[in-house]
Order: C-alpha cells, then sequence, then structure tokens
C-alpha cells in the first residue's frame, strides 16, 4: 500500500482539542514541516506530548496549546526554549511535567494498552506533588513497595520525523538514537511520518544496520517525504542543527517586533518559501 502524503493532507485531519504526540528529543530531529504546517492552519486547544524542543516554544506562541506534558522542553544548545518559558511563566497553557522517565512509561503503558505501568521514577520529588492527579500502588509481593502508578499516555495522533522511509511507511533512523518516536507511534490512534527522503524498500537495508529500522510500516497511517523537514533542529547525518537560525528565532523571545517580522518572514508562508528561504530546496 503506497501511504504517501502531503502536510497539508495530515493537518487537515487533525482536530481542536485533540492529543498529539510530537517525536524527537530537544532540538534533534522533530517533524517541523508538519509542526508549520499547524502553524499555519486554525487549530486550536491541543494536548501536546513531548520530550520538547522547538515544536512547543512555537506553538506556545501561537496560542495552539491548552495543555502540555513534557519531560523538558530544550533548544539544547540553549538550555531552556525561550518561547516556552514565556508562555510558561504567563500561564497560557495547563502544565504536566513529568520526569523524563515516567513520560516514557506513560507512552509505554498506552502502547502496551494498559492503564498504567508501575515505576520508581518520581517518588522522593516534586512531581508527585505538582501532579496530584498521579497515585502510587503497593506492590502486591512480599517487600509491599510503594510505587508511582504512572498512567497510559493515549495519543490521538503522532507525528515524528526519520531520514528514510519507503512508500509503505517503513521508517529508518541514521543518527544516534531513535529516541522514542516507536513508542509515539505504538501509543497513537493516526500516525504520520515525515522523511528527509522515500527509497525503495530494498534500500533501507542497504542505508543502515537492521537496528535502524524501528518504525514498521504496521505504525503508520501517512508518510510524506519533506527534505531538511526537520530543521532547523538537527537531523544527522542529513545536517546539523542551524544554530544561526536557531538563536536568530530564540533572541525574538524578547523582542515583540522582531518575532512578528521573523513569523511574516519563515512561517506565514508555504513550505516550499520556507525551504528557500533557509536555504533547502524541497521536493515538488
Amino acid at each position: 500500500m503506497d501511504k504517501r502524503t502531503t502536510e497539508s493532507e495530515v493537518i487537515a485531519e487533525l482536530r481542536d482539542g485533540m492529543t498529539i504526540g510530537i517525536g524527537g528529543w530537544g532540538s534533534r530531529r522533530k517533524p517541523m514541516s508538519l509542526v508549520r504546517e499547524i502553524l499555519r492552519s486554525p487549530l486550536k486547544d491541543l494536548t501536546i506530548v513531548s520530550y520538547g524542543g522547538p515544536e512547543i516554544g512555537l506553538l506556545c506562541a501561537y496560542g495552539k496549546v491548552k495543555r502540555l506534558v513534557y519531560g523538558f522542553v530544550s533548544l539544547d544548545s540553549i538550555p531552556l526554549e525561550p518561547h516556552f518559558r514565556k508562555a510558561r511563566q504567563a500561564g497560557e497553557f495547563e502544565a504536566s511535567e513529568l520526569d523524563e522517565g515516567m513520560l516514557q512509561w506513560g507512552l509505554y503503558a498506552a502502547a502496551q494498552r494498559l492503564p498504567f505501568l508501575p515505576t520508581r521514577a518520581g517518588l522522593g520529588s516534586d512531581v508527585l506533588t505538582i501532579n496530584p492527579h498521579l497515585k502510587t500502588v503497593r506492590s502486591p509481593y512480599d517487600d509491599g513497595e510503594e510505587l508511582v502508578a504512572m498512567p497510559a499516555i493515549e495519543l490521538d495522533v503522532a507525528l515524528i520525523h526519520m531520514n528514510r522511509a519507503d512508500a509503505r511507511g517503513n521508517g529508518q533512523f541514521l543518527g544516534p538514537d531513535i529516541y522514542f518516536d516507536d513508542l509515539y507511534c505504538m501509543a497513537a490512534k493516526r500516525r504520520f511520518m515525515s522523511c528527509e527522503k522515500i527509497v525503495e524498500t530494498s534500500d533501507l537495508a542497504k542505508a543502515g544496520s537492521f537496528h535502524t529500522l524501528k518504525i514498521h510500516r504496521a505504525l503508520i497511517d501517512g508518510v510524506i517525504e519533506a527534505p531538511g523537514g526537520a530543521h532547523f533542529t538537527e537531523c544527522p547525518p542529513d545536517y546539523g542543527r542551524d544554530e544561526a537560525f536557531q538563536r536568530e528565532y530564540a533572541a525574538t523571545a524578547k523582542d515583540p517586533d522582531a518575532w512578528e517580522a521573523f513569523r511574516a518572514k519563515y512561517l506565514e508562508t508555504s513550505e516550499a518559501e520556507y525551504q528557500r528561504l533557509v536555504g533547502r530546496k524541497v521536493s515538488e
């Protein structure tokens, strides 16, 4: 089955109030072309689940986020995402701040169709204080250890970005880590993957070792060829992070005029124009 589609067709499926999981990690291999399409849409009141990077800052700055579930929000070389920080300090969304392991476990519980999974992550910290809905359970075995009952984080939609994919939806990462993109897909009802290049299925085996083929076609409902689709985050070995662009973006959090100019130039235009402005060529 040929699952090729476009960013606009994917975002047309989304609805206000949905829970959307966004793959990648910090400012690394984020599905930014899909995020930019959300920014261009009228979507609102979204719950976003992420090991956050610039997609969180952008979605917050555009007023798209009603609730945010996250382990952190960082630009990596800039420790705290400034647009996220601005929105967080202003109380513009409901925040569910979790330990990184708790977020992973919540996705894993949803992937396994379980209501929760027990974990030690979060014990002895303020995570339980600021998330009073979280409960603990006692082990039914001899030691009776108290554990956090991490509830499943069920997603309506997962958005991820891979280095390579085939038209059937098999996806491959060629960088250092899958992060938790496979878990996002397993935890979601609908799953969409952008990629740097769509290749023949036989070419996936040539590009990397077997362990890099982590996204199975059964986990994907649509695949988008998007060269430069992770910009300005890194997507090695295809390209590194665009640090100059990231600094320009980050600086706009303190300058409303600069932010409006940045939006008008880079975000409120077509994806092809965006890629032209940042010096990349997209597929026709």
